[in-house]
């Protein structure tokens, strides 16, 4: 989970590969009216965003009972959070954290996706930071994001990683 730009897709692909699950990218589930109000630099909303959290929920309770997902999503309120979770208390958070300057040059370079560089405010500003996620900077390799949460995981996927991970 993180703002736009923060790398989740990236982290998730490489993330399901490792542990050999099932990768779901929360964007190709966005209604076609959603798509087009991002595209249009409207940030969305809670009514937005309501069925289309209800959908990756649903997703998500469809995966619970067997092998898991790691899906990409931006996840970016408490409440968000909560309905992704539902009843399956095995839903793990990774937090993307990273400054507003250095994921608004990555989304200055990125094209082609309905997300722009100049929405990015919007979801700093939405963000409700988790205290219950696997925290992992933006700054590093994905091939070291991926062997922390790997490692997080292994220890109960909750937490902070050491504090020398931390940017703050």
């Amino acid at each position: 989970m993180g703002v736009a730009g923060s790398g989740k897709t990236t982290l998730a692909r490489a993330l399901a590969e490792r542990l050999g699950l099932p990768f779901a990218d929360a964007d190709d589930y966005h209604p076609p009216a959603n798509i087009a109000k991002m595209a249009r630099g409207e940030p969305l909303d809670d009514a937005d965003r309501a069925p289309w959290l209800a959908r990756l929920a649903e997703l998500l309770g469809d995966h619970a009972g067997r092998t898991g997902l790691v899906l990409a999503c931006s996840a970016l309120k408490r409440a968000y959070r909560q309905r992704l979770r539902g009843s399956h208390t095995s839903v793990t958070f990774v937090y993307l954290e990273g400054t507003f300057e250095l994921i608004g040059q990555r989304l200055s370079g990125r094209s082609g996706h309905f997300m722009t560089a100049r929405m990015l405010r919007s979801q700093f500003d939405a963000l409700e930071a988790p205290d219950d996620a696997i925290v992992v900077d933006v700054g590093l390799p994905t091939e070291q994001q991926v062997t922390r949460v790997v490692a997080a995981l292994k220890t109960g996927g909750r937490g902070q990683p050491p504090e020398t991970d931390r940017r703050r």
